[in-house]
């Protein structure tokens, strides 16, 4: 869960890889994966699609027990609001979700009334359409 995520957990990012076009989302998930490497498309092994993920800087160390590296991945599943937008989040997001406009390298992003289905969302803006 993005709660979960702590700063100084992803203080080694040096980039997010956005495999779409992120304008039209509120929101998407992100949690933080054990991967092989610091850089590259990780294998994907969820529901729905991955949207995006973040690249690691060489000052990043991988774990002692595992050799894997702990990596931010995003991704959406097939109810969430820009695929279902009158669906179970048509209102609120899910707990790992934030705000896409808020993620950076090293930052966690939050939610925001825009994520949580608010005025400023995709959703309300396609009922603001004639």
């Amino acid at each position: 869960m993005s709660a979960l995520i702590a700063e100084d957990e992803i203080v080694h990012e040096v980039e997010l890889v956005w495999l779409e076009d992120i304008s039209a989302l509120d929101y998407v998930r992100q949690s933080l994966d054990r991967l092989p490497t610091r850089r590259g498309k990780p294998a994907y092994h969820r529901d729905g699609r991955m949207v995006g993920y973040a690249l690691l800087g060489p000052k990043a160390k991988p774990s002692r027990s595992s050799g894997t590296f702990r990596r931010r991945v995003f991704w959406l599943l097939p109810h969430d609001r820009d695929t279902e937008p009158d669906g179970l989040y048509a209102r609120g997001a899910p707990a790992e979700a934030v705000d896409v406009r808020t993620l950076a390298p090293g930052t966690k992003g939050h939610k925001t009334e825009r994520s949580e289905g608010g005025p400023m969302s995709s959703a309300a803006a396609r009922e603001l359409q004639p």
